[in-house]
C-alpha cells in the first residue's frame, strides 16, 4: 500500500446476513486481543439484498451491528459497506479505497487470506464460535421455515429482525426462489 500509513485498525470482512452470536463473539475476541485497534467491519456484498443468500440491505445489516454491539457494550468499531466488484485481482485495492486505513485483517476465508497476504497485510484467523449453530445460512433457513432462531442472534438483533418481519421476508424469498434471476426487479 503506497498511500497513508496503515492505521492501528483491524479489518473484519463479512456479509452479516444476519449479524449473529458468532460474529459478536469474534468482534469481542478481536477487541480483547487488540484493544488498541479499532475494528472495521466491512459489510461485504453491500449491494445485495432481498435474496435468500443476502436477504438484508446494507442499512439493515449496519443497524443489526450497531444495535448488537451497543447492547453488548462493545466499543472501538466502525462498519462500512463494501460492494462486490467480482474481480479478485483488484478487490484489495477496491476495499482500501472504501474503508479507513487498517493494518491487520481477520478472516477464515482462504481467498480473502490469500489476497490480503499478497498485498502485504498481516492476516489473523479468528476462532469461530460454535460454527455448527452460528452460521448465517442455517439461521436464514430457520427464519424461513419457522424453526427456532432467536437463540442464535444477539437479543438486539432478534428484536430488530422481528421489527422488519425478517421471518416473513425469508418465507417469501424461500417460496419464490427462482433458478435464475428472471423477473427480478
Amino acid at each position: 500500500m503506497s498511500g497513508p500509513a496503515r492505521a492501528p485498525r483491524g479489518l473484519l470482512v463479512g456479509r452479516f446476513q444476519p449479524f449473529h452470536l458468532g460474529h459478536l463473539g469474534v468482534v469481542r475476541a478481536i477487541r480483547a486481543h487488540w484493544p488498541e485497534e479499532e475494528v472495521v467491519l466491512a459489510i461485504g456484498s453491500s449491494e445485495a439484498s432481498y435474496t435468500m443468500e443476502n436477504p438484508f440491505t446494507a442499512a439493515e445489516r449496519f443497524e443489526m451491528i450497531h444495535r448488537a454491539l451497543s447492547e453488548a457494550q462493545v466499543d472501538g468499531w466502525i462498519a462500512v459497506p463494501v460492494p462486490d466488484i467480482r474481480r479478485h485481482a483488484v478487490w484489495v485495492a477496491h476495499t482500501e479505497e472504501i474503508v479507513p486505513p487498517f493494518r491487520r485483517v481477520h478472516t477464515n476465508n482462504p481467498l480473502t487470506r490469500l489476497l490480503f497476504e499478497r498485498a502485504g497485510y498481516a492476516v489473523e484467523a479468528p476462532e469461530l464460535i460454535d460454527r455448527a449453530r452460528f452460521e448465517g445460512e442455517k439461521i436464514r433457513a430457520a427464519l424461513a421455515s419457522g424453526a427456532p432462531w432467536k437463540d442464535r442472534v444477539p437479543p438486539a438483533v432478534a428484536r430488530f429482525l422481528e421489527e422488519i418481519d425478517a421471518p416473513g421476508r425469508l418465507r417469501l424469498l424461500h417460496g419464490s426462489r427462482p433458478a435464475s434471476q428472471e423477473g427480478s426487479a
